[in-house]
């Protein structure tokens, strides 16, 4: 722990020289000052006579596993007070809507802040998820007594987290969980690998899929867009990076050569004005109409494409058409959920990079989900989209499959919540 403390007060300062637009900035200022918003929530609502769960989750999709978990737990343990905390600043709008006491920004990850924190807060229980374990706030609220734990348990094959030095120094953290939990019997061994006790690993599922289900269940088509939209005709194309919307924008204009009526609806991974003008400037050399912002959406006949500028919105929004794109596949990082537009029975498309995603391959696996190849050719996009189009049939059975995959998975969030009570009830933590 002595190199990675000194690398966390090393990096600190060094962040706000390597952030690209002033949103990054904002969240920098947002995480410097967590520990005092933290603070001042807790002098005027914690209450010592309660118990507190705190739940991480790094982005939004993280967030979705996190939240289907805190509504389990919330339902077993009513009388628990919750607090959550995010990394992205693309989790902004949507820590607003978790159900929690408070929720805001994590602090970085070094000692005198992580101390200030687990003080304000006194977590009963600290719940990572998914792979955003961080070291010092994991090793000083184990010793503090709080059980840490980590849910939805995520490591693909491709991990940095698996090399050195990465493993070495995230190794503290992962040995001071007193439970985790994994979502594949593969991510149960790595996490093993990475320091987690084997006593204290089990596989419970992923709980996004009871997430999204709970989205797509819970969302009228008619409310989407107005209700202006025909799913029928509509493609989606959500958390899409530059390199997505290139293929996706080219392949549009092809599609529209065969069937006039499509509709497109891109939603970047972050919409930024910046980002969103780089769609419109694409749109335009293509020749395509003027992309409408989805805040601006009128009533009446709808226009050809739709940018949705805001987050928090994509997982309803994949239900406003019949088949999906999800960004990722052309950068390093690997896709985004696929989950999401499963979860509404539609077919998906991905870009050749999935890094290992369980979820691409389990698609995949029931015909729910097409690879593009390398190098990017928006005709081989085309023409997947446009043989949904012709047998609509076809892609309503690809669709239907997924779902039925998904379905077959439900129940995880109870899962990871019964075995998170049971970790608090086994003995009262200790608070120092």
């Amino acid at each position: 722990m002595i190199l990675y403390r000194a690398l966390a007060r090393i990096a600190v300062p060094v962040v706000p020289l390597v952030l690209r637009d002033e949103h990054q900035r904002a969240a920098h200022r947002a995480r410097l000052a967590a520990p005092g918003a933290l603070e001042a929530w807790a002098r005027a609502h914690r209450d010592p006579t309660r118990p507190l769960g705190w739940f991480h989750a790094s982005s939004v999709g993280e967030g979705l596993q996190a939240r289907a978990i805190m509504a389990e737990l919330r339902l077993a343990m009513p009388d628990m007070q919750f607090i959550y905390t995010h990394y992205s600043p693309s989790a902004e709008a949507f820590a607003a809507s978790v159900p929690a006491d408070w929720s805001g920004y994590l602090g970085y990850d070094r000692s005198a802040d992580v101390r200030r924190m687990l003080t304000a807060a006194a977590p009963d229980l600290l719940v990572f998820t998914k792979v955003d374990l961080w070291p010092e706030l994991a090793t000083r609220a184990a010793v503090r007594g709080t059980r840490v734990a980590l849910a939805a348990g995520t490591v693909s094959a491709a991990s940095g987290r698996l090399k050195w030095p990465a493993r070495q120094l995230a190794a503290p953290g992962y040995a001071a969980l007193s439970l985790s939990l994994a979502i594949a019997d593969d991510d149960a061994r790595r996490l093993e690998f990475l320091g987690c006790a084997t006593d204290r690993v089990v596989v419970t599922g992923d709980p996004r899929v009871d997430s999204v289900l709970q989205v797509a269940e819970g969302t009228s088509r008619d409310t989407l867009l107005r209700g202006s939209i025909d799913p029928a005709r509509t493609l989606v194309a959500g958390s899409t990076w530059p390199e997505d919307e290139a293929v996706v924008l080219a392949a549009f204009d092809l599609v529209r050569e065969r069937h006039a009526g499509a509709r497109l609806i891109i939603a970047p991974h972050q919409p930024t004005a910046g980002q969103l003008q780089r769609i419109d400037a694409v749109a335009r050399e293509l020749g395509l109409p003027e992309p409408v912002r989805l805040s601006r959406l009128a009533t009446g006949e709808p226009p050809p494409i739709v940018s949705v500028d805001r987050t928090g919105v994509l997982a309803a929004h994949y239900g406003a058409g019949c088949m999906a794109y999800v960004g990722g596949g052309w950068g390093k990082d690997g896709i985004h959920s696929v989950l999401e537009p499963a979860a509404w029975g539609s077919p998906v498309a991905i870009g050749p990079h999935d890094r290992g995603s369980r979820d691409a391959r389990q698609l995949a696996s029931v015909g729910a989900l097409r690879q593009l190849r390398e190098p990017a050719n928006p005709r081989e996009l085309a023409a997947i989209w446009t043989g949904w189009l012709d047998q609509p049939g076809t892609a309503q059975d690809a669709g239907r499959a997924g779902r039925a995959l998904l379905e077959a998975e439900r129940g995880a969030a109870r899962r990871s919540a019964e075995l998170l009570r049971g970790l608090l009830t086994a003995r009262s933590p200790i608070r120092g």
